[in-house]
């Protein structure tokens, strides 16, 4: 995942018969606070005409063309209006620039003590004017929470986080790459998706057999030092009390060899069949393997869920920690807003209050204990989380997804794998759209608040057919 600094190009907008003075004044006090909330930016120089503002056809070139020279390193832009704007000004020189990229619009606020001609701002109105000429334009924007804002308040820096997470989720899917290492299995019918529709929203994946996998892990040594090195990371990422040491040198196998796979094919996240073959012919499960990954913000997903990875990844794009793939799984008693969210489990180390390795419960009976250690089990940590489901709808020929949020409650439960109890304001409501619409049973979570921003950037910037989930 790309954890460098978001960049951000500047476009300072300008209208001559308004005080151009506000434009130094706004130049200084926004570039201020982008750099405290740790922005790099790009924009013209104060020494430019009117303090780097842009309000001219020839501003708009300027501006233009130096965002245009580095236009691959941008990730968004911000609009701030001073005053009220030059509406084909700004909307020209993002033409201009080429961008392609999510873009916040901002509007200083008035102070209704200082509306003389030498102090009024009108960017309350310039702010309406600008966005039509975007929407013209066929410019896709964000907005601020409010339509004016103070920039040194909390509540632009809100707008500001917001906007980071849009910037995160669009930078991150565009041009992604997935590995599917397996085929789907077959009593999982709900897991299919279209490549061709991922493909269009410039998502590729890259496919490896099983057959592969285990032959490249099969002809790695045990006292090769890359295995000794994984399993040394694999003791330091749990606790293996009980593990056997052919299990362990199996899980490093196999791990080492995905790794290998994973940098040499430059990929962002897995989705890797389990259920069961890889017990049956291996003798491990790859949970382990797949929880380090996704700890790691490289998220792997389980019975080959490509589109459920894109989902964890998008929240993983947005708020920059680890996400889950889980079950929408029981209810829980009786309450209509709870269910018990569970897996068995390849859950990344940081979404558990306490965790270990252990074996595969599930399908033990079937293929032996001794062949499927190496889960990670446990209760996951109580608070609030996101939760996404992406979905390609080839009937439609589009791609789908839900987006809401909730928390993990502290509600006793005493089962087994990786677990919690989840409160969801209106959850019946969003299970009769998740089945209405042919939503598969699998989830992403991911323990941090990003719902609004995450199911903007699907909606907004990917064209995607969003449900935005509120109770």
């Amino acid at each position: 995942m790309d954890i460098r600094k978001p960049k951000l190009a500047v476009l300072i907008g300008n209208r001559g018969f308004f005080p151009t003075h506000l434009c130094e004044s706004g130049r200084r006090t926004i570039l201020s606070v982008l750099e405290r909330e740790g922005f790099d930016v790009l924009t013209l120089p104060e020494s430019a005409r009117q303090y780097g503002s842009v309000e001219s056809l020839e501003d708009a070139r300027a501006w233009g063309d130096l965002i245009r020279s580095q236009r691959d390193s941008i990730d968004g832009v911000l609009v701030t209006l001073p005053n009220f704007g030059d509406e084909r000004a700004v909307a020209n020189a993002i033409r201009f620039s080429g961008l392609d990229v999510p873009v916040l619009v901002h509007a200083f606020a008035d102070d209704d003590k200082r509306m003389t001609i030498a102090d009024r701002r009108d960017s309350f109105c310039g702010k309406m004017s600008v966005c039509n000429n975007l929407r013209q334009y066929g410019i896709k924007f964000s907005l601020t929470a409010n339509h004016t804002v103070d920039p040194e308040s909390a509540a632009f820096r809100a707008d500001l986080a917001k906007f980071r997470s849009i910037m995160g989720v669009v930078r991150g899917l565009r041009g992604a790459r997935i590995g599917a290492i397996g085929a789907r299995p077959t009593a999982f019918n709900t897991v299919r998706y279209s490549e061709k529709l991922l493909e269009r929203s410039g998502i590729s994946v890259d496919t490896l057999d099983l057959f592969e996998l285990m032959g490249w892990a099969n002809r790695l040594a045990t006292d090769d030092p890359s295995v000794v090195a994984k399993i040394a990371r694999i003791q330091s990422y749990t606790s293996t009390a009980g593990i056997p040491v052919e299990a362990l040198n199996k899980m490093a196998r196999m791990g080492v060899a995905i790794d290998n796979w994973v940098r040499d094919a430059q990929l962002n996240m897995t989705a890797i069949q389990c259920w069961t073959a890889l017990e049956e012919f291996y003798g491990v499960v790859p949970c382990t393997i797949m929880s380090m990954m996704s700890d790691s913000l490289m998220s792997s997903a389980c019975e080959t869920d490509v589109a459920g990875v894109v989902g964890m990844y998008a929240l993983v794009c947005a708020s920059g920690t680890p996400s889950a793939l889980l079950d929408w799984n029981n209810n829980y008693g009786s309450d209509p807003d709870k269910a018990v969210v569970f897996h068995c489990s390849n859950l990344p180390k940081s979404v558990f209050e306490d965790q270990k390795m252990d074996y595969q419960e599930i399908i033990a009976g079937t293929v032996g204990k001794e062949n499927t250690y190496g889960t990670i089990v446990g209760r996951m940590r109580p608070g609030p989380f996101t939760f996404c489901r992406v979905s390609t709808d080839d009937l439609d020929g589009k791609v789908r997804a839900y987006v809401g949020e909730g928390e993990l409650t502290r509600d006793l439960l005493n089962t087994f794998g990786g677990f919690g109890v989840a409160r969801v304001p209106g959850l019946q409501k969003l299970l009769k759209y998740a089945c209405t619409n042919g939503f598969e049973h699998h989830v992403a979570f991911n323990l941090a608040q990003v719902g609004e921003a995450t199911a903007e950037a699907l909606e907004k910037y990917l064209g995607w057919d969003v449900y935005h989930h509120i109770g």
